[in-house]
């Protein structure tokens, strides 16, 4: 992992939390086949880098929302990108 993209990514989210499930899901999304939204420094970066330096350039992003579901426990977020 690099500890760079880590740390800019860190300050474009503070809530470590989301951003280990923002990068998680990212991560699983470049394994299944997506294109990265930025350009790899090289051709066989790992995914983890990636989905790092997409957060740190700003590409991807989280918020987070109330669920609004009857059924959905009181209190819980859903992720949404």
């Amino acid at each position: 992992m690099n500890a760079t993209y880590l740390e800019k990514a860190k300050e474009k989210m503070p809530n470590i939390p989301l951003l280990v499930n923002v990068v998680s899901k990212r991560v699983r999304q470049l394994n299944a086949g997506q294109r990265p939204l930025i350009k790899p420094d090289t051709p066989d970066m790992d995914h983890l880098d990636l989905a790092l330096k997409e957060i740190a350039e700003g590409k991807l992003s989280a918020e987070l929302g109330e669920v609004t579901s009857p059924k959905a426990d009181l209190g819980r977020s859903l992720l949404a990108f």
